[in-house]
């Protein structure tokens, strides 16, 4: 039954999405359906046409809609299914494995950064960027080593910043928010450097994490993660 018929109350986009859900889950509206125009949704569930375009973009977010302009909103035959990734802090990481953390800064420099990095940070030759790397610690055992970016002229208050005490990873998640993100998983061989840190050999696997993040459109920073081999991350979807 539509919502307009059990509500007498303002109809709400999260009720319209419920509704629509339970439908396609229902089997009223099955794989291929084509859904009633949004204007033909809006006098159905009497609210507005914000209110329906809300709710089929939150339903189609969780990958059981293929809206198109010209053709309209159809259920998807196979739903699109989306792995979230949260950016966490290491040391809740090894905290909660029931380590004991610890952080040492290898080094702090205003270095040129290398073109592949220039070019995610969206930088010209000559601008600003702290160069850091920082090794993670689990019960004394190398855990983590990270070597990261920072655009200083998107983020001029990192110039006050020696991070001896305190990661930038911390630091970061308590100065700035992110309003886009992205991840890439790879495997690649040891350099001198990341061996040298993480106790391998060099030329010996490791896993990596690149991650860059950006704030309303500035690139903040670009990270590269690496952990001995051996390191998992699971997530579900």
């Amino acid at each position: 039954a539509m919502i307009e018929r059990r509500s007498r109350g303002q109809t709400t986009f999260r009720m319209v999405k419920a509704d629509i859900l339970l439908r396609i889950t229902g089997g009223e509206w099955g794989p291929g359906a084509l859904l009633p125009a949004e204007v033909d949704l809006a006098a159905a569930y009497r609210c507005s046409r914000t209110t329906i375009n809300r709710a089929l973009r939150e339903v189609s977010d969780l990958g059981l809609l293929d809206r198109r302009r010209k053709s309209g909103t159809r259920v998807r035959l196979a739903p699109v299914r989306q792995a979230r990734f949260a950016i966490p802090l290491v040391r809740a990481e090894v905290e909660a494995s029931g380590a004991v953390y610890s952080y040492a800064l290898r080094s702090r420099d205003m270095d040129a950064a290398p073109p592949d990095v220039m070019d995610r940070l969206e930088l010209q030759p000559g601008d600003p960027v702290v160069h850091l790397q920082c090794l993670h610690s689990a019960d004394g055992v190398p855990y983590q080593f990270e070597n990261r970016w920072i655009n200083a002229t998107a983020l001029p208050s990192v110039n006050g910043q020696d991070f001896r005490v305190t990661g930038p990873n911390e630091w970061l998640v308590e100065t700035v928010p992110f309003s886009d993100v992205e991840i890439s998983f790879l495997a690649c061989a040891a350099d001198p450097v990341i061996a040298d840190n993480l106790g391998l050999t060099p030329g010996e696997p490791v896993f990596c994490i690149e991650r860059t993040t950006w704030w309303q459109g500035a690139a903040i920073t670009h990270v590269r993660l690496n952990y001995r081999p051996g390191h998992r991350i699971t997530t579900r979807y």
